[in-house]
C-alpha cells in the first residue's frame, strides 16, 4: 500500500469551528487545550480531563526518556485561567493524554481520579488518587465524574495495564492506554450532561441508560477504520446517550506546541478526511449539529 504524505486541511471545515461560546450567564463552561484536554468549569467549581499540555516533539519522543515540561504546563494553566482544579482525570494513560496529568494535580491541588493505571501515575508524583469503580460516580466539587469501561481505537501501540509507578523521566512506552473511559461529567446544581470518550474506541451497549445532552468525541485514528466502525462508534456512543450536539476532539497534531497553529494529524497517523465523510452524514441523519472546538475559548455546548 502506498504511503500517503501530507494531512487534511483544517480550512476545508472552517464552518465547523462554532460551538456557542459561554456568556457572563452560561453556569457551566467547556474550554479545549487540544487533544482531549478538556477544562469544565461553573465559576467556583472546576474539572479537567487528561491536562497534557508538554506535547513533546517525534525527535525527543524517539531519542529520549520523556519528562513535563512545567513552563508549557504552567503557561496553558494561566491561558485557562486556572489556579485550581477539583479533579483531574485522565481518559486513559498514554503520554499524549497522561503524561502531565500527576503534575498538573500537584500544581492545581485536583484529585487524580482514574483506574489502577492512572494510579501509578499518581503514585510516581507522590500523590494520593481515587481509583473510580466503573460506573459509580465520584463527587468532585459541584460535579459528578463517571467513569464507564471503553475500548482504544485500534491500533493500540502501548497495550496492557501500568503496574509499577511511573517516575518521568519515562519512555513513552511507559505510559501503557491501561484502562480506556468513556466519562460522563455531570454538573450538580444544574443536572447539565457531558460525555466525553477521549479515544475513537468502545465496548458494546457499555453506555447503555446512560444520557447525555453533549458528547465530546475523540476520532484520532478513527478514518483508518472501515466504515462500518465508525457507524458503530456513533450508535455506542452519541445514539446510545442521546446527544443532541457532539464536538470532535483529539484530531490535532499532538507533537506540535500549543502556542503555534494548530494542524490536523497526518495522513500516515488518521484520515480526518475520512472520518468527517461519515460523521458528518450520521449527523445530519440524526439532526445532530456537529462541530470542532476553538483552542483555549470558553464555549456553552449546551445552549
Amino acid at each position: 500500500m502506498r504511503l500517503r504524505l501530507g494531512r487534511p486541511d483544517l480550512a476545508a471545515y472552517h464552518g465547523r469551528f462554532d460551538v456557542p461560546q459561554a456568556t457572563a450567564a452560561s453556569p457551566v463552561t467547556v474550554s479545549w487545550a487540544g487533544v482531549t484536554t478538556l477544562l469544565i468549569d461553573d465559576g467556583s467549581s472546576a474539572v479537567m480531563t487528561d491536562g497534557f499540555f508538554s506535547r513533546p516533539g517525534l525527535l525527543t519522543i524517539a531519542s529520549r526518556p520523556l519528562r513535563p515540561s512545567l513552563p508549557r504546563i504552567d503557561a496553558a494553566l494561566a491561558r485557562l485561567g486556572v489556579e485550581r482544579l477539583d479533579a483531574i482525570t485522565p481518559v486513559h494513560t498514554h503520554f499524549d493524554h497522561a503524561m502531565d496529568s500527576a503534575a498538573v494535580a500537584a500544581r492545581t491541588g485536583a484529585t487524580l481520579i482514574g483506574g489502577a493505571s492512572a494510579a501509578q501515575l499518581a503514585r510516581g508524583a507522590g500523590l494520593e488518587s481515587v481509583v473510580a469503580t466503573p460506573g459509580q460516580p465520584v463527587t468532585a466539587g459541584a460535579f459528578e465524574l463517571t467513569l464507564v469501561e471503553g475500548h482504544h481505537c485500534p491500533p493500540d501501540r502501548f497495550p496492557g495495564e501500568i503496574t509499577a509507578p511511573v517516575r518521568p523521566p519515562a519512555r513513552a512506552s511507559a505510559y501503557r492506554c491501561g484502562e480506556a473511559w468513556s466519562t460522563i461529567v455531570t454538573h450538580r446544581p444544574t443536572g447539565r450532561t457531558l460525555l466525553i470518550v477521549g479515544s475513537a474506541g468502545y465496548l458494546p451497549d457499555a453506555l447503555a441508560g446512560r444520557q447525555a445532552e453533549v458528547a465530546y468525541l475523540g476520532v484520532g485514528q478513527l478514518g483508518l477504520q472501515p466504515e462500518r466502525y465508525l457507524r458503530q462508534y456513533w450508535t455506542e456512543t452519541v445514539r446510545t446517550v442521546g446527544a443532541r450536539r457532539v464536538v470532535l476532539v483529539h484530531w490535532d497534531d499532538f507533537l506540535r506546541p500549543l502556542d503555534k497553529p494548530l494542524r490536523a494529524l497526518p495522513f500516515v497517523a488518521d484520515d480526518l478526511d475520512a472520518s468527517m465523510r461519515v460523521l458528518s452524514r450520521l449527523a445530519a441523519e440524526d439532526g445532530v449539529a456537529l462541530h470542532f472546538p476553538t483552542l483555549w475559548q470558553r464555549a456553552d455546548p449546551w445552549s
